[in-house]
């Protein structure tokens, strides 16, 4: 049996392997958060008792690192996230896969996830160079210290949020347990320790990227939408309001029905292909996220 907490997490970790590093984290945090208040409480208690004593006991009522590891996998397999779950099978057609997107769940979640990442692209940027400029520019006075571990925890929190968000529009597996903190001692002591931690650097060079990440995103997505809907409105504007759609010179032209056809193929082809674009799009920013936020 381990004889000390980073024994058993070794030993859980190394019982996981094969499973995906976001619940390995989760479990990892989870064991190191209870053993690690529950020896502290047992100290308190009993402060005569020995710690490997305690850490004994604690850990057969916790459970050996090869039952949790098991408990973790089946839990795993029952709450995996929504977009990866068994889908339909796919048309064997090629017409019938290209426009098939239109049913993909991962593709609608893709496209509002690409709408959305402006908004916390912005945010996150914000956030993190006003947090780093008042927290360094604070150091040097007493409320600097509490202010710095505020937004060192804040990060992290956020990493969480968008991790979540994450995994409930792009379906990549994320973490679902913020990673443990050591509670107590002194506030230059812990800051110290989240700093050296490169999970905190990663997730904040992660929300300083999503501002241009989230106009990249924006722009690629509300172009072509804007297009695609021009072309496939185009048809009723001029059918039913008897509005002309070209103008030159102050001439202007009404399109013939010819015309007006290869505008709505047109604005279909490429809503299609915007919306393949999205899930392609989807899918590599899942595993970006998933190396910038998830530790090993």
């Amino acid at each position: 049996m381990a004889n000390s907490i980073e024994a058993y997490l070794r030993e859980l970790k190394s019982e996981m392997g094969g499973s995906d590093i976001a619940t390995i984290q989760d479990a990892l945090s989870d064991a190191e958060e209870h053993l690690s208040t529950a020896l502290k409480n047992q100290q308190m208690e009993q402060p005569e008792l020995d710690s490997q004593v305690a850490l004994a006991a604690i850990i057969e009522q916790y459970g050996t690192p090869a039952e949790t590891a098991s408990a973790y996998k089946e839990v795993e397999r029952r709450t995996s996230p929504a977009l990866v779950r068994p889908a339909s099978p796919k048309p064997a057609s090629i017409l019938g896969r290209f426009f098939g997107v239109y049913i993909d769940p991962k593709a609608w979640g893709s496209m509002l996830y690409m709408l959305i990442s402006l908004v916390t692209g912005i945010f996150y940027f914000t956030w993190v160079v006003t947090g780093l400029s008042l927290s360094l520019g604070l150091a040097v006075l007493i409320f600097g210290l509490p202010l710095g571990l505020f937004f060192i925890l804040s990060v992290r929190g956020l990493a969480l949020l968008e991790g979540r968000i994450v995994e409930a529009l792009l379906g990549v597996r994320m973490p679902r347990r913020p990673l443990f903190a050591p509670q107590g001692g002194k506030w230059l002591d812990r800051i110290k320790a989240l700093l050296l931690d490169k999970h905190t650097w990663l997730a904040m060079l992660y929300m300083g990227l999503q501002l241009i990440l989230g106009i990249l995103y924006f722009t690629l997505l509300v172009v072509p939408l804007s297009i695609s809907a021009t072309f496939l409105m185009t048809p009723a504007i001029q059918l039913i309001y008897h509005i002309p759609v070209i103008s030159l010179n102050g001439i202007q032209y009404f399109l013939s029905p010819g015309y007006l056809i290869l505008c709505v193929l047109g604005g279909i082809l490429l809503l299609t292909l915007t919306m393949h674009m999205s899930k392609g799009i989807g899918q590599l920013h899942g595993r970006f996220a998933k190396f910038m936020l998830v530790t090993e």
